[in-house]
């Protein structure tokens, strides 16, 4: 049977075929056996930080501080971008605060995501990560300061056209604000599945504001990353993706059957900017796949 350490150097083998750096730990939910890959480095969230969002959210609303049922009328032409969800909607539109965190981590809509963060609170949302122990998960930016400041450091317009991107030379893309976890959106991947298994334990808040949230995680509805690595429809995966220019993370947490309960975080680095790569994202399937096997193996230990 592989060692920890041969797991290992297959999925940085695999990282290395498809040009990715990566940032991985998986652990058991209800247990204490890890495995990780620079787990404890700094990384960029991308579309990650709305699972803390949406924690927050669950959280007020389940102490009593707002009403997940309250109704929002929402125009068209909010400022954030988004390719998804509200951004293209030509009418306004009426629905509550769950229904947009359905929306938020259900197919990142990015717009949904600042009217949330809006609401419960950037400040909120930090104390309640640091009152749970995290120091390095944190969230300075909504979704449409993270774009502008790729719009400011370019010179372009982010959303207008991605494949710009592409063209760009890899030290202009590196040196982007939002690629560098301490200017942006951050985390590392030893924080996310810690507070994952938080939440799948009912301790990161109350069981139903926990219950809500994986509830929102669960309907995500992206297969391309993280649940590609788990075909077996009797294997729930629930999850959240994060995307920026030379970044393609998931975390979430992979149910077996058998009841065995696995968070994993998995956060890579291109080595260009290119936003259609099928391999890229089929890796954070396979690396996940890997770690969480060698997990469920008799004889594995923690390291």
């Amino acid at each position: 049977m592989p060692t920890a350490s041969e797991v290992i150097e297959t999925i940085n083998d695999r990282a290395k075929e498809v040009g990715v750096r990566v940032r991985l730990h998986a652990a058991e939910v209800d247990g204490t056996r890890r495995i990780g890959v620079d787990e404890h480095t700094p990384v960029v969230t991308a579309s990650v930080f709305k699972v803390p969002i949406a924690l927050e959210l669950a959280r007020q609303a389940a102490e009593g501080g707002l009403d997940l049922g309250e109704r929002i009328t929402v125009p068209p032409g909010h400022p954030t971008p988004s390719p998804y969800g509200l951004a293209t909607f030509r009418h306004d539109i009426t629905m509550s605060w769950y229904d947009l965190a359905l929306l938020m981590i259900g197919i990142s809509d990015n717009v949904a995501t600042d009217l949330i963060l809006d609401r419960v609170g950037k400040e909120s949302t930090e104390k309640s990560l640091r009152r749970l122990g995290f120091e390095q998960t944190t969230v300075p930016q909504d979704c449409g300061e993270v774009l502008g400041s790729i719009g400011e450091d370019l010179g372009i317009s982010y959303e207008d056209d991605e494949r710009l991107l592409a063209d760009l030379p890899m030290e202009r893309i590196a040196a982007l604000r939002a690629l560098r976890p301490e200017h942006t959106c951050a985390t590392t991947a030893e924080e996310i599945t810690r507070l994952l298994g938080l939440i799948w334990r009912d301790e990161a808040a109350s069981p139903t504001a926990c219950a809500d949230v994986r509830r929102w995680m669960e309907l995500q509805v992206w297969p391309h990353r993280l649940r590609s690595g788990f075909p077996d429809d009797e294997i729930r995966v629930s999850g959240k993706t994060g995307t920026l220019p030379s970044v393609r993370n998931e975390v979430g947490v992979v149910e077996y059957p058998d009841g065995g309960r696995y968070a994993v975080g998995i956060f890579t680095e291109a080595v260009d900017g290119r936003s259609r790569v099928p391999e890229r994202d089929a890796f954070i399937g396979f690396a996940a796949a890997q770690a969480v096997e060698w997990l469920r193996l008799p004889e594995a230990g923690s390291e």
